[in-house]
């Protein structure tokens, strides 16, 4: 079943501001919650369907490739993910539950629903990389591996924190739920509201004897070589994510994600424009007066072209599907852009002025330019309507 658009599902146009984001995504998430709609399967799926759309589109950098590209340019299925793959609704709960202004905001629409989300779970801090690939590289897509340092679990307690692994207590404040509740008097009467307890921070339970490698976090700074498959097509500047590759969380929370940024080496035989590749072929006086043969190289290695007899300098040959790919698949290969220049020589022998000099005294060789004479803006755009 195919993805719905993210900006149909929070029922917002596509200039929809942060702020425009956020309301539309409370609508939703307060007409579907699981609390107001038990037992619903499809209320649960469009809640879950909500979250992962506003994960993407209160992103700058994921709104901005997700306009781009569509869902294809979230990576998803190249290694590369979004929010809402896998994610559960304590997830989801977790990531958003400030965006109603602190607290749970369900407890207070729905009597109880803050319970829903349990203990709060910790998430480690995301980690931001750079990878230069050559024109190469991005043409077929490549794996990198990558020795990044970043915070893992500690060895020592398997990540919980504490000495042995079980040295806890259940928290006095919260009780083990990790929330405290408390009312207050409004003109409206009296209200109920849930946020995180200050004493746990949300876990439930108090480390009693901590670990005395890591005090008691569950993570040490650390390094780990990581396999990174980029997809063909990706450009500069451009952003993609691996979930679960960041920061490890403290005390067995969720990772976070590493963010992959995209560095465009400079190539030596071609300028790129999207998805066309533009090459520069020199040819001599004579070639351009009586045509010849040229082997010109492309990104999948060399091919020949026909020049033919009395090209002008300046003249761009297209050879159809020879440039790059673009990131979503759909839209196929972009051209390679072939400009022929003619060589004028620098330094002339006796003999060679000779005969120039003869040359141009024939009528033949005088110039006639017809319709030769457009600029290069002229020529570019005939060869876009051919």
């Amino acid at each position: 079943m195919s993805k719905r658009d993210f900006y149909e599902v929070l029922e917002v146009n596509r200039n929809a501001t942060p702020d425009e984001l956020k309301k539309a995504y409370r609508k939703q998430a307060l007409k579907y919650h699981p609390d107001k709609n038990p037992g619903d399967k499809d209320a649960e799926e469009k809640f879950k369907e909500a979250a992962e759309a506003y994960e993407v589109l209160s992103d700058e950098n994921k709104r901005h490739r997700y306009d781009q590209y569509g869902h294809a340019g979230l990576g998803n299925g190249n290694g590369f993910s979004g929010f809402g793959g896998g994610m559960t609704m304590e997830d989801i709960f977790s990531h958003f539950g400030d965006i109603f202004g602190g607290g749970d905001p369900f407890s207070s629409f729905f009597g109880g629903g803050g319970n829903r989300r349990g203990r709060s779970v910790n998430r480690g801090a995301n980690l931001r990389v750079k990878v230069r690939l050559s024109l190469e590289e991005i043409a077929h897509g490549v794996e990198k591996k990558i020795k990044v340092n970043k915070y893992v679990a500690c060895q020592t307690c398997k990540g919980s924190g504490a000495k042995g692994g079980s040295s806890y207590s259940t928290c006095s404040t919260c009780h083990g739920s990790g929330h405290v509740s408390r009312v207050t008097s409004t003109f409206l009467g009296q209200m109920q509201t849930t946020s995180t307890c200050p004493n746990c921070g949300g876990e439930g339970k108090i480390i009693t004897d901590k670990c005395p490698d890591c005090a008691g976090n569950g993570v040490v700074k650390g390094e780990e070589v990581i396999s990174i498959r980029i997809p063909a097509g990706v450009s500069e500047g451009m952003q993609l994510s691996m979930g679960g590759k960041g920061n490890a969380a403290a005390r067995g929370g969720i990772a976070g994600d590493m963010l992959i940024q995209i560095e465009e080496l400079k190539s030596d035989l071609f300028e790129r424009d999207g998805t066309n590749l533009h090459y520069a072929h020199f040819i001599s006086f004579s070639e351009a007066a009586m045509g010849s043969n040229a082997e010109i190289p492309t990104i999948d290695g060399k091919v020949k072209i026909k020049i033919e007899a009395g090209t002008q300098s300046g003249k761009v040959v297209r050879l159809r599907g020879k440039g790059l790919p673009s990131i979503n698949g759909y839209e196929g290969k972009g051209d390679l852009l072939i400009t022929l220049n003619i060589w004028t020589p620098k330094n002339l022998t006796k003999e060679e002025k000779s005969i120039l000099e003869k040359l141009g005294k024939s009528e033949n060789f005088k110039p006639a330019p017809g319709n030769s004479d457009k600029n290069i803006f002229s020529r570019m755009k005939d060869l876009f309507e051919q």
